[in-house]
């Protein structure tokens, strides 16, 4: 049993063979998919898939720190009015990208405190990228947490402060395929410094398909080696890995047992 707690099945890498990824994903033992969707209309395919698979492909949205700039009180009204209509299980993803900033540094963090202010507003868990800025995201979630932030940082890239930080708020860390490519020690590292009850596995497709499939488009389905390779550097059968972070996933999203 698995959960991808990240995916973007709503990008057009998925357009032509979506019921046949689902059907892998299906045979790999994945008991759902947490599908993430960026914009107005990520967020219409997203509620059709959802309507398509449910109970087994639940949404989140949110406004990636690429496109901070485009926030405005009606992105919130959107966003809010989506929430409303929709069953939701997450905000984000959110956060801070200093590697491309695509958008003002200064609007990344006014936005991703707009977020993580919803997000404990709306008894929600913050889904939040962090990258190339650990210091600012550990500062600006120090800031906000009102003591009621629950979430999860996706993706990690292993920072020992930011990931210190994130345990201590109480948050998530989630860890993607890149742990298993040749130069990811540091992350591998990480993995085997958080614990088990902390630890969640996502694919973040179609991107960071894991080593053995890298240069070709991730899917669902290979969430299974992110657990793998967790089960190595831990020492741990992957039973133990598959039952941990499965019931991790399904206590952080409120997800349907």
């Amino acid at each position: 049993m698995f959960i991808d707690t990240h995916a973007h099945l709503t990008y057009p890498e998925f357009d032509l063979d979506l019921n046949g990824v689902i059907a892998r994903a299906k045979e790999a033992r994945l008991e759902a998919i947490v599908n993430i969707a960026l914009d107005e209309e990520a967020r219409r395919k997203a509620r059709s898939i959802a309507a398509e698979y449910p109970g087994y492909i639940f949404t989140a949205v949110g406004i990636h720190p690429h496109e901070a700039s485009t926030w405005t009180k009606q992105t919130e009204a959107d966003l809010r009015l989506f929430m409303k209509e929709n069953k939701v299980v997450g905000l984000g993803e959110m956060g801070l990208d200093y590697h491309y900033k695509l958008s003002p540094l200064e609007k990344q963090q006014e936005v991703f405190r707009r977020q993580l202010q919803m997000a404990q507003e709306l008894d929600l868990p913050a889904i939040i990228h962090s990258r190339e800025a650990a210091e600012d995201t550990i500062t600006i979630i120090r800031e906000e947490n009102k003591g009621g932030l629950k979430g999860v940082l996706h993706c990690f890239a292993g920072d020992p402060q930011l990931e210190q930080a994130a345990l201590e708020a109480g948050l998530y860390i989630s860890y993607t395929a890149n742990i298993t490519y040749p130069k990811a020690e540091i992350i591998r590292e990480s993995a085997v410094r958080v614990p088990l009850e902390r630890t969640l596995i996502e694919t973040d497709c179609p991107f960071l398909a894991p080593q053995v499939f890298r240069g070709q488009r991730n899917e669902p389905s290979y969430v299974v080696k992110v657990a793998e390779k967790i089960a190595e550097v831990k020492g741990l059968p992957l039973a133990d890995v598959a039952i941990a972070t499965t019931k991790n996933a399904r206590r952080l999203f409120g997800l349907l047992s």
